[in-house]
């Protein structure tokens, strides 16, 4: 199977193969925002993508307005071009991210294979049918010819075949998955950014929850549900342990506000499915009984269980919750992330928080993880900063001009 064109795969959006177009653009190039625009254009106004909060989310991010914004912040001060044809193996778990992925890719420059989640969720199959019909349109022929959408079962050969002939991949998936597709030759040149496993939490002031009225703390307990139940625990930045800060005294009140609000969230919002049900129980009772030192379980119906820690161990991180099943602990100060954070952690959500002072420490205490420090409501906010590179940056080369 030495060429394009004889690998059994379907191919969603876009001509057949050997046709495709491998030479890249500039980064932000004007026929990428175009298409990008009319991306968000037509699935906001999609009734089908009402259905879907991650496909509005993804339309919004892709508006021009934000693209501009984009554009301006990465400047214009070095000659930059696309490093060339770029794999994406996207996650399955996550059914947007091959949209995002292949919008970095894109906004670098980037002729793109993007591979699609073989399931095929239907906000998937919504996007990838817009993206069809934009490549139909003669206002966007070059990226038309430049990117494919493509669909097959789990293939080595497939992957291998297409990876042979890359310049950069950007890989999303578990540790083993990761260093399974690393294995496979690529060009000397080749660049690689790999989404592996990633644990984030959420860090939330007792004494601000305290304080907060009526209408902060329901935006509050909208936010958490936000991160938290949309994806089901499911993204990489999805918290999994809420750490309170703050005296004794103030977590019992503030938890005591803070879980039935984000309660009644679940409750008005959140189906979870029977089969979920009784897996969140099963894992409730595995972490009750792996972690030491675990105080009550505390439930709230069946959307949210909360097991209380009354240490927190140092391989925490290998420990997590979905559905609405979360980990916390009181702690002091900031310092007592020290003991716990490694280069798993990608976010931390919070509120109440200075997040300047809290990112400066966690820059002096040399913490090896943590690359986003956000309000609680942002934590699947992807961008162009993801786990810590930029990557217009690093999906572009410099042509240096001396």
């Amino acid at each position: 199977m030495n060429t394009l064109e004889d690998l059994p795969l379907t191919i969603l959006a876009g001509a057949p193969l050997a046709e495709l177009e491998s030479r890249p653009l500039q980064p932000y190039s004007a026929e990428s925002l175009a298409f990008l625009g009319a991306l968000s254009r037509d699935l906001l106004e999609a009734p089908a993508s009402r259905t879907f909060p991650d496909v509005v989310a993804f339309a919004y991010w892709c508006r021009p307005a934000n693209l501009a914004r984009l554009a301006s912040d990465f400047g214009a001060h070095q000659q930059r071009i696309g490093r060339g044809l770029t794999l994406h193996v996207a996650p399955t778990n996550v059914p947007i991210n091959f949209a995002f992925s292949m919008a970095f890719g894109l906004l670098a420059g980037n002729p793109n294979l993007v591979r699609v989640p073989a399931s095929l969720p239907a906000q998937a199959a919504l996007v990838c049918q817009a993206i069809a019909d934009l490549f139909a349109s003669p206002d966007h022929h070059r990226i038309a010819r430049m990117n494919r959408l493509l669909s097959y079962p789990r293939s080595d050969e497939i992957t291998r075949t297409l990876s042979a002939r890359c310049q950069a991949r950007i890989l999303w998936g578990g540790d083993e998955t990761i260093a399974h597709l690393r294995r496979m030759p690529t060009p000397a040149r080749c660049v690689e950014i790999a989404f592996a496993d990633r644990y984030s939490l959420c860090l939330l002031d007792a004494a601000s929850v305290n304080a907060a009225d009526d209408d902060e703390l329901a935006r509050l307990a909208d936010a958490f549900y936000r991160d938290a139940f949309v994806l089901d625990q499911n993204a990489c930045s999805s918290p999994h342990l809420v750490l309170w800060l703050g005296t004794h005294a103030d977590t019992l009140d503030a938890q005591a506000r803070f879980w039935p609000a984000l309660a009644g969230q679940v409750a008005q919002r959140y189906e979870l499915p029977a089969v979920a049900a009784v897996d969140k129980l099963a894992a409730t009772c595995r972490l009750a009984a792996d972690l030491p030192a675990t105080g009550p379980c505390v439930t709230h119906d069946n959307g949210i269980y909360r097991i209380a820690l009354e240490a927190l161990p140092a391989d925490i991180a290998a420990h997590r919750g979905s559905h609405g099943l979360f980990l916390e602990h009181r702690i002091d100060g900031f310092d007592a992330l020290a003991s716990i954070v490694d280069a798993r952690y990608q976010t931390l959500t919070t509120f109440g928080i200075d997040r300047t002072t809290l990112t400066e420490r966690i820059l002096s205490l040399g913490l090896p993880g943590i690359d986003r420090v956000v309000p609680v409501g942002k934590a699947l906010d992807i961008g162009v900063i993801w786990d810590g590179h930029d990557l217009i940056r690093a999906l572009s080369r410099i042509v240096a001009l001396q």
